[in-house]
């Protein structure tokens, strides 16, 4: 289900937030924005950069990440500061937009681990047949974001900022939120919202995870590895990547299971949410939903020696390319002497040779 919620709204002065809670939340948010950002942007870079890295797999991941990115910078810091002043400051565009990118985004992550998962299974138990092509992988990302957009348009359509809730609330509480909006959705009738909420349940969460458990079962890589490897680094090499994507997907089911039991709770029996601990339990379980923006760039980056060995070439090719226009800036400079000549002739030498060996782009 897509996790943009209205806050509830309580009566008493105890249930006001701890202001020591609110730096510990956003320390927290702030730490996962930043590696969202961050790892997932390096992630980007390095696969779009590197030519030897564009394959079928290397490009879902990417997909991956950019769902992930625009889900760090879009999603989490808007949703929490809603959350803690329980009213919308954003705007009516932002409302309907905040609600659409993160349903969006998703439903863009868990189709893209269902894509891997399909590469996966074809690579190893049908080598010889039919397997998904770099064409093939553009044509799902495209259909993945359309399909995901799709979903998301009642979002589009039903959520608007308004002062009606806060209207609802006893006189004492009248003058705080006199002026202030909420963004809210508003949907025609609690049936069709419980329909496609369950609806969602099922098909961002249950069914797809369901076929990438039984895809990544059928190929274990314990048991089976390609027929035709040639030797024990190649074996091992798929194992490892198996078991890597295969994390990335347990990851991605441990962080968004709290969110999600939270949600249809909410869903199916709001009256629970009239309480004082609504908001922290709903922090809680949004935090660690978005923890899965992490998940790429974590296993995928930083405990992939091949990322890092690319990451390194891609990092070695600026300086080199900054020390190339250093070099031509002094050569004009004292271009009629003969060191000077000699000079540059040896450093372009040695900048040639650095750029060969590291496969710069």
């Amino acid at each position: 289900k897509c996790f943009l919620m209205s806050p509830q709204f309580t009566y008493g002065d105890e249930c006001y937030g701890s202001h020591a809670l609110f730096v510990v939340m956003a320390v927290a948010y702030s730490a996962v924005v930043l590696l969202g950002v961050v790892g997932n942007l390096a992630l980007i870079l390095v696969i779009t950069r590197q030519r030897e890295l564009h394959n079928v797999t290397n490009v879902l991941i990417a997909n991956l990440s950019v769902s992930d990115l625009l889900m760090s910078l879009v999603c989490l810091p808007f949703t929490f500061i809603y959350t803690f002043m329980d009213h919308w400051v954003f705007g009516a565009v932002m409302c309907k937009l905040n609600s659409l990118v993160q349903c969006c985004s998703v439903s863009v992550s868990i189709f893209s681990l269902v894509l891997i998962a399909i590469e996966r299974h074809q690579l190893i138990l049908h080598p010889r047949g039919w397997r998904p092509s770099l064409n093939h992988a553009c044509l799902g990302i495209s259909l993945t974001w359309a399909l995901a957009a799709l979903t998301a348009t009642p979002f589009l359509l039903f959520s608007r900022v308004t002062d009606a809730p806060l209207k609802q609330l006893p006189s004492v509480f009248q003058e705080r939120y006199r002026g202030k909006v909420v963004c809210v959705e508003e949907w025609p009738s609690r049936e069709i919202k419980l329909t496609y909420t369950t609806g969602m349940l099922v098909l961002q969460y249950i069914t797809p995870l369901t076929f990438i458990f039984i895809c990544y079962l059928k190929v274990r890589p314990e048991r089976r590895v390609r027929k035709d490897a040639r030797n024990k680094e190649e074996r091992t090499g798929t194992k490892r990547i198996n078991i890597m994507l295969f994390s990335i997907v347990v990851a991605f089911v441990v962080c968004w299971l709290p969110l999600n039991v939270f949600n249809a709770v909410i869903d199916w029996n709001h009256e629970v949410a009239m309480n004082c601990t609504h908001n922290l339990l709903f922090s809680l379980c949004h935090l660690t939903a978005m923890c899965s923006v992490c998940i790429n760039p974590v296993f995928y980056g930083f405990l992939n020696h091949n990322f890092q060995r690319d990451l390194r070439a891609f990092r070695l090719c600026k300086i080199v390319s900054v020390r190339e226009n250093e070099y031509d800036m002094v050569a004009m400079s004292t271009i009629h002497t003969d060191v000077s000549k000699m000079s540059l002739k040896n450093s372009n030498l040695a900048i040639s040779d650095i750029t060969s060996d590291s496969d710069c782009w």
